[in-house]
């Protein structure tokens, strides 16, 4: 199994980090997907790629929770750095929050129009964080159609028209732990989408699937999430896994 959407890098793990990633790996859970935050935990992020070669994955982008009228454009200058310098296996994690803070939406429609300008040219699939600005994101996704516009609606908590919305615009949902929760309501509709268009994440230390749920998420949890697909599609686990790490190797471009 991918983990495709995992912030192992966080001060959540820096007690038992090792030992995490190795609890996940004795599960099967082979590759970690990093998804980059703002500079100051690039370096962090990095060097734990380094740490675990061929496992560990960084991507690169500005979260849209830290794009700040003060400090947006330098942090972005400091991405495209990044993604001059070396590959990347996407641009990530980019998108709208109109949750924690609606004052900032200019900036932030123009961070992530920056930052898929960047992805269309480069080539590479970009991982989408939207919370509370579905319509917002798809504004900004319909102005800027392209062939090479691809990528992960990740933490999908949308609903089935918005998820069909979505897939029209060549996107695929990463599905976490919201899915096993009882007011998730994903469950309720999530059968209706193909299953090559999901790939599975934990989006760790957030959002533990049930009986974790309140509690640190980490990336062994992974099961629990393709467990509940199991009940969902109703096909065997081993069926989940392989088309799921089918999906997310397709999207990473991974050989």
């Amino acid at each position: 199994m991918i983990d495709t959407h995992t912030h192992l890098y966080a001060e959540e793990f820096d007690e038992d980090r090792k030992e995490a990633i190795q609890r996940a790996l004795s599960k099967g859970i082979t590759e970690f997907y990093l998804p980059a935050i703002d500079a100051e935990s690039h370096e962090k992020m990095l060097q734990l790629e380094t740490e675990y070669p061929g496992q560990v994955f960084s991507m690169m982008g500005l979260h849209p929770c830290y794009v700040k009228p003060e400090s947006w454009e330098k942090e972005l200058d400091i991405v495209k750095n990044y993604l001059d310098q070396r590959a990347f296996p996407a641009i990530g994690e980019i998108g709208i929050d109109l949750y924690w803070d609606k004052t900032t939406l200019d900036i932030q429609v123009k961070a992530f129009e920056q930052q898929i300008d960047w992805a269309i040219e480069k080539d590479l699939p970009i991982v989408i964080h939207t919370r509370e600005s579905f319509d917002e994101t798809f504004e900004v996704l319909e102005r800027k159609k392209h062939p090479k516009l691809r990528g992960i609606f990740h933490c999908f908590s949308g609903n089935l028209e918005q998820a069909k919305h979505a897939i029209d615009l060549n996107f695929i949902l990463g599905i976490g732990g919201v899915v096993t929760f009882k007011n998730g309501k994903i469950d309720q509709f999530l059968n209706e989408i193909p299953l090559d268009k999901i790939v599975l994440e934990t989006d760790s230390p957030y959002l533990a699937p049930v009986p974790h749920r309140g509690k640190r998420n980490e990336s062994s949890y992974l099961d629990l999430v393709a467990g509940k697909l199991v009940d969902i599609y109703q096909k065997d686990f081993a069926e989940i896994d392989r088309i799921t790490t089918e999906n997310a190797k397709k999207m990473f471009n991974i050989q």
